[in-house]
């Protein structure tokens, strides 16, 4: 079974480095980067990520509220 990952950090190098290290695992896939919490909350939407990996300081809505969010719209 693959784990379908979504990324979620507003600095470009960071989502970057994590892409690489998570692609070089067979049963792990990033289905979606996103750089700030409306972005990630509306991809997730779309993605349907298994696993949320997010940074807890955004430039819009903090990692832990869009971590709530996400798990309250997609159960």
């Amino acid at each position: 079974m693959t784990v379908r990952i979504l990324l979620i950090d507003d600095h470009p190098v960071v989502r970057t480095g994590l892409r690489a290290v998570l692609d070089a695992e067979s049963d792990l896939e990033v289905v979606g980067e996103a750089d700030c919490g409306r972005h990630a909350i509306s991809l997730a939407h779309r993605v349907r990520p298994d696993v949320v990996l997010t940074d807890l300081l955004l430039p819009d809505i903090d990692g832990v509220t869009v971590t709530q969010r996400i798990r309250a719209e997609l159960p």
